[in-house]
């Protein structure tokens, strides 16, 4: 039986996102951040908190309300984190990553979720909202989350990857229309388009590889663990699996930009060499034509043809002729 549950705060101060307290008949009640505080924790037989890591009260109260060890807590509370699961006491602790989709920032600046996760509680915190634990909340509501601590947390990896998904396939669309601007010889690629691509998905990678040990760690060392039932685990390693994909999908993406970006340079290396060769063959050209029009230029007594008054045409049909022989030139040595 599940009872009505309230809408959820997301106000950046406060302590408490959510939470939510789990009795042993499968009583789902919502909580506040009064009934965390005063010990109502302790009617439910289990619960789970989504704390805002940033608000002073949700650290100190995890600091000396929460049980925890003060190895649990600066591993929850430290400011940067990679992804990782560690079995530590009678829990675990688990940092995972998801894409940063609030509206105006970076995708690609991942977001940390870091969760204590016991038979008894699900304590998880975040600094910026995470739309993967919106989702769990929302099915939550519905009825349709699982209660068990275990189950939560294959929830919220299988939530987080799929969020993931659509934003690598973003990537994927990307990389595929530059390819197709390439084919095009009317368009032209920037090259900073494609340094931007590949930084970002750089940056994702960076994050989805230690997921993806950190979700592998998780599966085996809950094997070992009652935390974790038999369909949790198989979750947890789809989650690994999908993960082990985006991360694939990654490096084929980070590749075919590497791809292109060469190519543009190779474009532009082209265009340039073409119009050097070009300034080549006219200085080529016209460098006899230079020489004797200097030569003839020259205000001193003793030029020929001066007092000829078909001294002028003859100069120029005689370097007009030179500069066909020459033409002719480089078109048999295939220059031109």
């Amino acid at each position: 039986m599940v009872t009505p549950l309230p809408a959820s705060i997301d106000a950046m101060t406060a302590p408490l996102v959510f939470g939510y307290g789990f009795a042993a008949d499968g009583t789902v009640s919502p909580l506040s951040w009064a009934d965390v505080t005063s010990g109502r924790l302790k009617e439910f037989s289990r619960h789970w908190l989504h704390l805002n890591r940033r608000s002073p009260e949700a650290q100190t109260w995890l600091t000396r309300q929460s049980g925890l060890d003060r190895i649990a807590t600066e591993a929850l509370l430290q400011e940067d984190t990679r992804p990782r699961s560690t079995r530590h006491g009678p829990g675990f602790l688990i940092n995972l990553r998801g894409m940063n989709l609030n509206e105006g920032e970076a995708l690609e600046d991942m977001l940390a979720l870091r969760m204590w996760a016991s038979e008894s509680a699900l304590i998880s915190l975040r600094a910026k909202p995470i739309q993967a634990t919106r989702d769990i909340e929302a099915k939550m509501k519905a009825g349709n989350a699982p209660s068990t601590t275990g189950g939560l947390v294959a929830a919220l990896a299988d939530a987080l990857t799929d969020r993931m998904e659509p934003e690598v396939s973003r990537f994927d669309e990307q990389a595929d229309q530059f390819e197709d601007d390439m084919l095009d010889p009317g368009t032209r690629l920037p090259r900073s388009k494609l340094s931007e691509l590949r930084r970002r998905v750089l940056q994702v990678r960076r994050y989805i590889l230690p997921q993806r040990e950190a979700l592998a760690q998780l599966v085996r060392e809950g094997t070992q663990s009652d935390l974790f039932s038999d369909h949790d685990l198989l979750f947890l390693r789809e989650s690994a699996d999908r993960v082990t994909r985006l991360a694939e999908e990654l490096d084929t993406i980070r590749d075919r930009c590497t791809v292109l970006q060469e190519q543009v340079i190779e474009e532009r290396a082209e265009v340039m060499n073409q119009r050097l060769f070009v300034l080549s063959i006219l200085s080529a050209v016209f460098l006899p034509i230079s020489f004797v029009t200097g030569l003839f230029g020259v205000n001193v007594g003793g030029m020929p043809g001066v007092e000829s008054a078909a001294a002028f045409a003859v100069l120029v049909t005689s370097l007009a002729v030179a500069t066909l022989v020459m033409l002719a030139i480089f078109r048999w040595r295939r220059w031109i």
